[in-house]
């Protein structure tokens, strides 16, 4: 018979890392980095939630044409890596485990968002339908991207291999390429936003070949077991839809994971927000293709976490809202205690309201 909550509280032991329980708090953009820098409260925030197994640290941009979104913090200069290490000794001092998530928005952003105004760039010039928020207009729409030349991609995939070797320098665990949502590398994969005629262009090898670049890289300068990746397959997120060779793009880049040997591959659902979900026949068969850890996100209660960590088609689970609210939330689930609701409103503004002032009752 199945104990409330026995495997999402159980440790997991694996032969790099060891996290405490199944619970993972995933990567949250909380906006309050002025010029990409995380703010004064960071580290406070962080080490409020350190209860989870493993926390991953909001998406952080690898060069200033990638922050993407108003007040998103980066990785790619010494103010910012400064603030971050103070993040990671936080969460270690409370005895937590922390990854960091690293992107680039490519065509998702605005060059007023960027420092110096750099000019957004793509795989190809193919403009996003969308609005972004600016400190002028809330509604400012995405301009067209700037075509990135070869050399220029080239250099990109450095930016992200130097921004992991800097995560693990100020003492992060490890680092999460962000090849999810619609960014930079999940744009290379699309054929809507890639019509390259290089390397990095035309069939399904060579649309991966961006991503899996970075993680090639990452791997051979941090290590496998500190490298892991977030996916989100089928989401049709920031203007990209659904294509016929999706599923077929990512059994690709599993396999070449797969090889590659990466601790894990996160999988991230959109359907709470309305966008199609993973097909569980799909997790299943990536759980065939990729021997590694699989970790789970998408609207998850404890009660939906624990069923599908004892069916085994994943080994952690991970919650974005739920933390927000409550910084205890493993407690929360260890006591069957209710969860306190959010603040939508102070999400992605507010300061230090409804950022670090939920209390903890355990």
């Amino acid at each position: 018979m199945m104990t409330l909550n026995e495997k999402l509280l159980a440790p997991l032991v694996t032969p790099s890392i060891t996290f405490r329980n199944r619970v993972v708090m995933a990567p949250m953009s909380r906006r309050r980095s002025v010029n990409g820098v995380p703010g004064p409260s960071a580290p406070l925030y962080y080490s409020q939630r350190a209860g989870a197994g493993l926390i991953i640290a909001e998406n952080s941009a690898v060069a200033s044409n990638g922050i993407g979104y108003l007040n998103a913090p980066g990785i790619y200069n010494s103010k910012q890596k400064e603030a971050w290490k103070k993040v990671a000794d936080e969460v270690h001092k409370k005895g937590g485990k922390i990854f960091i998530q690293l992107v680039h928005s490519g065509r998702i952003g605005h060059p007023l968002n960027h420092e110096g105004e750099a000019m957004l760039v793509a795989p190809s010039a193919i403009r996003a339908n969308e609005t972004i928020r600016t400190l002028s207009d809330p509604h400012a729409p995405i301009p067209e991207p700037l075509a990135l030349s070869t050399t220029e991609v080239q250099a990109l995939v450095e930016s992200h291999v130097q921004a992991a070797v800097s995560a693990i320098a100020i003492g992060f665990d490890g680092v999460e390429i962000h090849g999810a949502h619609g960014f930079l590398p999940e744009q290379f994969l699309h054929p809507h936003t890639n019509h390259r005629t290089d390397r990095y262009g035309g069939s399904i090898a060579g649309r991966s070949r961006f991503l899996l670049e970075i993680m090639e890289g990452v791997v051979a300068a941090i290590g496998k077991e500190r490298t892991g990746i977030r996916l989100s397959p089928f989401a049709t997120l920031n203007d990209l839809p659904a294509y016929a060779e999706e599923t077929a793009t990512h059994q690709y880049i599993t396999d070449a994971l797969q090889q590659l040997d990466i601790l894990y591959i996160h999988l991230s659902d959109q359907s709470a927000g309305g966008n199609p979900p993973i097909p569980i026949a799909y997790i299943q068969d990536i759980r065939k293709r990729f021997r590694n850890l699989l970790i789970l996100a998408g609207g998850f209660t404890a009660e939906s976490a624990e069923t599908m960590l004892q069916t085994g088609l994943a080994d952690l689970i991970a919650f974005g809202r739920p933390f927000i609210a409550n910084p205890d939330l493993v407690e929360r689930f260890r006591h069957n205690t209710a969860l306190t609701e959010g603040n939508e409103h102070t999400y992605y503004t507010g300061g230090d309201c409804g950022y670090i002032d939920y209390p903890a009752i355990y």
